[in-house]
């Protein structure tokens, strides 16, 4: 099967939710949440993806991650990823309880395509005061695609991961993790870049780009929302360009990016630590680009 079939296929079969300009979402991914080892890129933007996360909460948002959100080729254990981001989890599950969690799998949590592998790893925690488990996310489901559907213009944002678009993270995700787990994740406390991640591998990373953008303009130019890549990309209406866009990770120096989608508009935001004049350290949130209407993105 090519990577065309591959994103077909994700479209085809994708969970579809209708929405309206008053519904608001936030699209994160990459986040890569790890043991807080040497090796856990996330460990260093924790509390920015926390105090973003816990915002759209309080604001009503619809979370939705675009895959790759548990580093589960670096790590064996769940357990250990959960023990290490306790916080973040129970975070997530109040959005779950509230029934607007929506979640992806990517290469590095593929296993959650699978729903036995979710309800095993997912369904309940031991909590030590209750000294007994607990549930956690029981019943979650991990989809390949989401379909945004406006209820009335119909409207179609396909959201998936994108590594539909990359074989070897694809179709031989588990020779990737193999390596991961043996070989570069000990040799990144050196300083030596992971060649399987196309988000280091610059190479790798503009072939799936192309993949990506040669589906969206055989498939009438429809709005296709992406991670994977780690890059973040904003076409420009007035640009005529192809409508690809991408949220970037929570993994990048110091700062998470994302996507909003807010009153009918999209926008690429940026959450990251700035210094007040008095030295006081802060969270803020920077718009990179948009918010755009989204009606100004048509396709044929």
């Amino acid at each position: 099967m090519s990577s065309q079939d591959r994103l077909t296929r994700a479209y085809q079969q994708a969970k579809r939710i209708q929405f309206t300009n008053s519904d608001k979402f936030i699209l994160l991914s990459d986040c890569h949440r790890g043991d807080s080892s040497f090796a856990d890129d996330f460990a260093n933007n924790r509390n920015i993806y926390f105090h973003a996360v816990n915002h759209y909460f309080n604001y009503g948002f619809q979370y939705i991650e675009l895959g790759d959100g548990d580093e589960l080729w670096e790590n064996l254990f769940f357990k250990d990823i959960f023990e290490a981001n306790k916080n973040v989890y129970l975070l997530l599950q109040k959005i779950f309880n509230a029934g607007k969690l929506h979640m992806i799998y990517g290469n590095h949590d593929m296993v959650y395509r699978n729903p036995n592998v979710t309800k095993k790893l997912l369904s309940e925690y031991f909590d030590p005061k209750e000294g007994k488990n607990v549930p956690l996310f029981p019943g979650i489901q991990f989809h390949e695609g989401i379909v945004l559907e406006h209820a009335e213009t119909k409207q179609e944002l396909f959201l998936t991961h994108g590594h539909q678009a990359d074989f070897m993270n694809y179709v031989g995700w588990k020779i990737n993790r193999f390596l991961v787990r043996v070989l570069w994740k000990p040799l990144q406390v050196w300083g030596i870049k992971d060649p399987t991640s196309p988000a280091k591998n610059y190479v790798e990373l503009i072939k799936v780009e192309r993949r990506i953008k040669k589906w969206i303009a055989d498939n009438g130019n429809k709005i296709t929302i992406t991670g994977h890549t780690h890059r973040p990309r904003f076409p420009k209406p007035q640009d005529n360009a192809l409508n690809y866009f991408n949220d970037g990770s929570c993994v990048h120096p110091r700062s998470i990016t994302g996507i909003e989608i807010e009153n009918g508009t999209i926008a690429l935001i940026k959450w990251y630590i700035d210094t007040k004049e008095d030295g006081v350290l802060q969270i803020v949130k920077e718009y990179l680009e948009g918010p755009v209407d989204l009606s100004l993105y048509q396709s044929q």
